[in-house]
């Protein structure tokens, strides 16, 4: 039994690992440097109110960062961009902004399953209870063939005109809301909880599909830069974001993806930092409109600044590469002791980046059976039943759970699976 508990489920950085002495000389050089922006309205002081949209510089440093990371291609720009709380606050705010689930506008929301365990609660709150539909995950990409044959079901549903309904949530004194028909959510990189990466060519499939059904793609970008694959003493090359690809042949004046981000993963999600790109400045203004937004302005002004300064003195890779390296190190660990201990024909996803690996074990095994055994164990697994989308199960929590790499370290890991392959030998002699 493990001395202590071993829990693979918690989704963050081992504290240890977090930037203390990093973040404190950004935020000392932020508070006490010379400043000469705290009046003008497009930034302001780092302690007080933020605009609309987020300090400008700050907004202009991530748009560099982009440009490094993804190629001068990628086409961001300071004013693609609005700065957020986090990636959890991003999703609230998208579907609040470009949604009317409530009154049949927006039809339907689909939801790659299995699918990050706490997003079923925004989509309910924002109105799709009895609306939400699970698209299977694949290898490289998604069921694009269950997805067009749900869309053309659904588009027909309702042939009500409910053009008026945007008068509902359309300021008087504002333009018109730019409102979806339809809303994907997925996370295409290192996918949470599946281990998956979507090839080019499905993040290209999925676009067209979106543009044919008046969808709006929402992608939780938050892993891509967590590659454990290439050197770690550089920032990984990765694939495109969807709304870069959106933005390079857009069909319509909003484009038909919102990119949500996040440093949570890359720097400490205590800050609650995040933010949102589109392909242009129409969608990330009508974004920071909301009454929230423009009542309290930016909702992270000091911490986004914190971030910006960590993005302007060039301190941001080494911490990213620094988690980097610890994570791969796990990842190998992990792989060799689901090898070494786990029955044969289990299979597993995921050690190529983020912070989680799927794992499924062989037919004839219950997970959930396992799980009850090995908490008794204090080594908690994440069963498969958490990572359903509500009203369309698959039955994950048969045979799959998810691991995390993020939280326990090497030693903890071996411990963790030495007890899970003991537990299951214990539970199928």
């Amino acid at each position: 039994m493990a001395s202590k508990t071993i829990n693979f489920f918690k989704g963050h950085p081992t504290e240890t690992l977090l930037p203390n002495k990093t973040i404190v000389e950004a935020t000392a050089a932020l508070l006490t440097g010379t400043r000469d922006y705290d009046y003008d309205p497009e930034e302001r002081h780092p302690l007080t109110y933020g605009s609309d949209q987020g300090a400008r510089w700050v907004r202009g440093e991530v748009a560099k960062f982009h440009k490094r990371v993804f190629g001068e291609k990628c086409g961001t720009t300071t004013d693609d961009i609005n700065l957020t709380g986090g990636a959890s606050y991003g999703i609230m705010n998208i579907l609040t902004q470009t949604t009317l689930a409530h009154t049949g506008y927006t039809k339907r929301a689909f939801i790659i399953t299995p699918t990050y365990y706490l997003i079923n609660e925004t989509f309910l709150d924002a109105g799709f209870g009895g609306k939400l539909t699970a698209i299977d995950e694949l290898q490289g990409g998604i069921d694009f063939e269950q997805l067009e044959s749900k869309l053309e079901y659904y588009n027909k549903q309702d042939e009500t005109d409910h053009s008026d309904d945007l008068k509902m949530i359309t300021n008087p004194n504002g333009s018109q809301k730019k409102v979806y028909k339809f809303v994907l959510y997925c996370i295409p990189s290192f996918s949470n909880p599946g281990g998956e990466t979507y090839s080019l060519e499905a993040r290209l499939k999925l676009i067209d599909i979106a543009r044919k059904y008046d969808m709006l793609i929402i992608t939780d970008d938050v892993y891509d830069l967590l590659d454990y694959t290439q050197s770690l003493k550089q920032l990984p090359t990765i694939l495109p974001r969807l709304t870069h690809l959106d933005r390079a042949t857009a069909t319509n004046e909003y484009g038909n993806t919102v990119s949500n981000s996040t440093f949570s993963k890359l720097v400490a999600p205590g800050l609650r930092v995040g933010y949102q790109e589109s392909i242009n400045s129409k969608l990330v203004y009508q974004l920071c409109q909301g009454g929230a937004n423009v009542s309290g302005g930016s909702p992270s002004q000091l911490n986004a600044m914190i971030v910006g300064t960590l993005l302007k003195d060039g301190l941001i890779d080494d911490v990213i590469n620094g988690f980097r390296s610890v994570y791969a190190k796990r990842s190998k660990v992990l792989k060799e002791g689901i090898e070494a201990h786990l029955p044969k024909g289990t299979t597993a996803h995921g050690f190529e980046g983020g912070y989680f690996v799927w794992v499924t074990l062989p037919e004839d095994y219950d997970a959930k059976k396992v799980v009850a055994e090995l908490k008794k164990k204090n080594v908690v697994l994440a069963g498969g039943e958490n990572f359903e989308v509500v009203g369309d199960l698959r039955n994950w929590g048969h045979r799959s759970v998810r691991l995390s790499m993020s939280y326990l370290t090497e030693e903890q890991i071996k411990e963790g699976l030495e007890l899970w392959g003991a537990t299951i030998k214990e539970c199928y002699p």
